[in-house]
């Protein structure tokens, strides 16, 4: 399944995507309330999917078999879409140099690392897909794109086994981990100049694990303005999606609706020559096999 989370009439809604259309889960509002529950954040869902993921595909089957799908289903253009998890409950786990090539056009090969390297983002910087971005531009001339996988994580769980990893997954998103280089190298730790408002754009949907076999041989890009920055596949991380989320449970916990952003390819602005940063009306798309396209525009 592909969740997204959208915006109707000042509503704030979690719906699932049908072709080119989506289908709004409040459409089984009453059948969630039989039980005496309605998800209506994908958080809730997710803490609870094993519990309504018969009721959910009983109910894409039916409108499916009706072929009534403009009159149960919503378009793209009736809804704002928002980020998947729109408020984060913690800060957004990222894996800072997780492609050989991208530490290497950072620094140079002593800078590929040996051990995890992880900063966080602050829940305020996340945005939904077409948002714009800001330039921040009285603070920051340095503005760069890292387009990333992101995994949303589905169950609790601490000291989480290598093998046993991937079972704690409910799907996966993109995420554009948007950064002021300047500030970055001005206070020498990640967070300020990756946590300013709207430095998170994330989506346009969260992918369930089981409509991604190998998450690990992904082709992902990033484009500026329609040209090609960045081009890689998963299968080049330094440290795979298990080991990340092992290594990040060992002593600490887990919970459903954590995301681990897991680093982004060579082709960021910094490692250009010279460096080539963001301004304003640029239009950044990264795009992930399997999940689709996240565009932003610099404002």
């Amino acid at each position: 399944m592909k969740f997204v989370t959208y915006q109707k009439d000042n509503v704030e809604s979690i719906g699932i995507v049908y072709e080119s259309r989506m289908i709004s889960l409040k459409s089984l509002e009453k059948i969630y309330a039989k039980e005496g529950f309605y998800p209506s954040e994908l958080i809730a869902m997710i803490t609870s999917f094993d519990y309504f993921r018969p009721f959910l595909e009983r109910h894409l089957h039916q409108v499916k078999a009706d072929r009534k799908e403009e009159e149960v289903t919503l378009s793209r253009e009736e809804v704002r879409v928002l980020a998947p998890i729109p408020t984060p409950r913690k800060n957004i786990m990222c894996v800072g140099k997780n492609y050989r090539d991208h530490a290497i056009e950072m620094g140079s090969a002593a800078d590929i690392p040996a051990d995890l390297i992880v900063f966080t983002k602050s829940p305020s910087s996340v945005v939904g897909h077409l948002h714009p971005v800001n330039s921040h531009s009285t603070i920051t001339s340095q503005l760069d794109y890292e387009g990333e996988l992101a995994v949303i994580i589905g169950r609790k769980g601490s000291n989480i086994s290598h093998n046993q990893a991937l079972d704690y997954v409910f799907g996966y998103t993109i995420m554009n981990d948007i950064t002021a280089r300047d500030l970055q190298k001005k206070h020498k730790q990640f967070f300020i100049g990756k946590s300013l408002d709207t430095f998170c754009p994330m989506g346009p949907v969260v992918v369930t694990k089981d409509e991604m076999n190998h998450p690990e041989e992904l082709f992902i890009k990033t484009e500026v303005n329609g040209h090609l920055r960045q081009l890689s596949n998963t299968k080049h991380l330094i440290f795979p999606i298990q080991e990340i989320i092992s290594t990040l449970s060992q002593g600490m916990t887990l919970e459903p609706g954590d995301i681990i952003a897991t680093g982004t390819p060579a082709g960021v602005g910094k490692g250009m020559n010279p460096p080539s940063y963001l301004k304003n009306g640029d239009k950044v798309t990264v795009t992930i096999e399997g999940i689709g396209e996240l565009t932003n525009i610099i404002e």
